[in-house]
């Protein structure tokens, strides 16, 4: 997807979505930017098929639930993480075309 497909993708993402801004939450545009990369860049590559492939092999013996206890937690910081870095990421970029005099 070049650069236009996705300001495109992401004007009408955002026009379908409520707006989050006003409810005293600093970080819903960029939650909302980030919802709206998930839905345009899906994260089902191989290389994490493969990863999940791997942890799966590492708890072979272990019960569905054991299974679940450790993959839950490891999703949610995983997703967490890639979240922060995004977000971060955004911020650095506004920063950047900011002293670069571009915004």
């Amino acid at each position: 997807m070049n650069t236009n497909e996705f300001a495109r993708a992401l004007k009408t993402y955002v026009e379908s979505q409520p707006s989050k801004s006003g409810n005293g939450d600093a970080e819903s545009l960029l939650e909302l930017l980030f919802d709206a990369y998930v839905d345009f860049n899906g994260f089902d590559r191989e290389t994490i098929r493969k990863d999940f492939h791997d942890l799966y092999a590492a708890m072979n013996g272990k019960t569905t639930q054991e299974i679940d206890e450790i993959i839950y937690p490891v999703c949610t910081l995983c997703w967490d993480h890639e979240k922060a870095g995004f977000q971060e990421g955004v911020k650095v970029g506004i920063r950047l075309a900011q002293e670069a005099n571009i915004v």
